[in-house]
């Protein structure tokens, strides 16, 4: 879709759809990002909405195809749970608007592809949230890997332990279903597939065990009764992943949801000449709390100062807003330039094609 010297002059005109993470993270975001204005949002329940846009100051829109017809409207982030997803993405781009998706970008590899042959068939730009690819420190170990400081690597090891549902009182939801998109795969595994084809590169095989530790949860109406949880809670997960060099790398990802004091994210990559280490155990945010080491041949690990290259021009008290803000430029500079997005539907499909072997 071919872009007027007039438009790429001027912020991407963005509705939020869906107003949780959209409310709390989108929509700030957007606000600061030089190149994008949020200009509508979008929620089913009519109450919810225009509580939401008293606050933010926005025109609203309960009827998604009024929100499409809208000429402000040029982009769509759409923040929903995972299950309305893949129909709402088709919708917008059938009606020619760029997305940003938040992950899982859908509820199999198959809705995920048939949104990328949608998304060039119309010549949309497509961003997915993978914001840990715009993470200070994440890109700071991106870039020792990429310039071969480990060496050639030989075993990676990711442990994402986290207790955010760890309490057996925290009422059921669609983050219960599988058949809704929830589960430790969606919310953190998405993530986590991500991060390992960017660092290291594609996978070539996979194999896993799930479990379902708490498998009924007090449904929130109040009533007493109980709903069966049958989306897993913890992912054990061996991966062989396409080296940079073309050798094999072994990977080993543990996901959990429900471990009480979990040790938190820490990834690990050894290599041939180095070793680091990047992790936090910050349970309350997901992106506050890093720290990076690295040692060279046989020498202790020693904490790395942050490069300065990588970080924010501004941080918020919630650390994701910052990254997602990042993301929204790097979307915005792609629409204006008429070319894909990285990360977009290519790593959002590679993702999901990880999640469903999982499953399987």
């Amino acid at each position: 879709m071919a872009t007027t010297p007039a438009a790429a002059a001027r912020p991407l005109g963005v509705a939020i759809a869906g107003l949780g993470f959209g409310e709390a993270v989108h929509l700030p975001a957007l606000r600061s990002c030089p190149g994008t204005e949020p200009v509508a949002l979008w929620h089913p329940r009519a109450e919810r909405l225009e509580a939401a846009c008293r606050q933010a100051e926005l025109p609203g829109h309960s009827d998604f195809e009024a929100l499409l017809a809208d000429p402000a409207v040029e982009a769509v982030v759409i923040a929903t749970p995972p299950e309305p997803r893949f129909e709402l993405a088709c919708r917008a781009l059938e009606a020619g608007k760029h997305l940003m998706l938040e992950k899982p970008v859908a509820l199999s590899a198959r809705q995920a592809e048939e949104l990328q042959r949608l998304a060039m068939a119309r010549g949309l730009t497509v961003a997915v949230d993978f914001e840990y690819r715009a993470v200070p420190l994440f890109r700071q170990l991106h870039a020792l890997v990429s310039a071969g400081v480990l060496g050639e690597l030989v075993l990676v090891k990711l442990d994402w332990l986290m207790g955010s549902r760890a309490d057996p009182t925290r009422p059921w939801s669609w983050y219960s279903q599988a058949a809704a998109g929830g589960g430790v795969l969606g919310a953190l595994g998405t993530h986590a597939f991500d991060l390992l084809h960017w660092l290291v590169g594609p996978t070539r095989r996979l194999q896993a065990q799930l479990n379902t530790s708490i498998d009924e949860r007090p449904l929130a109406d109040g009533s007493g009764r109980t709903g069966v949880v049958d989306a897993e809670d913890i992912a054990l997960v061996q991966l062989q992943l396409d080296g940079p060099t073309g050798r094999t790398v072994p990977a080993q990802v543990n996901l959990a949801s429900v471990t009480r004091r979990g040790r938190g994210c820490w990834l690990e990559l050894y290599g041939r000449e180095g070793t680091a280490v990047l992790g936090s155990d910050n349970q309350a945010d997901y992106v506050h709390g890093f720290n990076l080491w690295l040692a060279r041949g046989n020498e202790p690990l020693r904490r790395l100062e942050p490069d300065p290259r990588f970080a924010f021009p501004r941080t918020w008290e919630d650390g994701r807003i910052a990254p997602v803000e990042r993301l929204h430029g790097w979307w915005s500079e792609a629409v204006r330039q008429g070319r894909p997005m990285v990360p977009g539907l290519a790593e959002g499909v590679a993702s999901q094609r990880c999640c469903d072997r999982a499953r399987e």
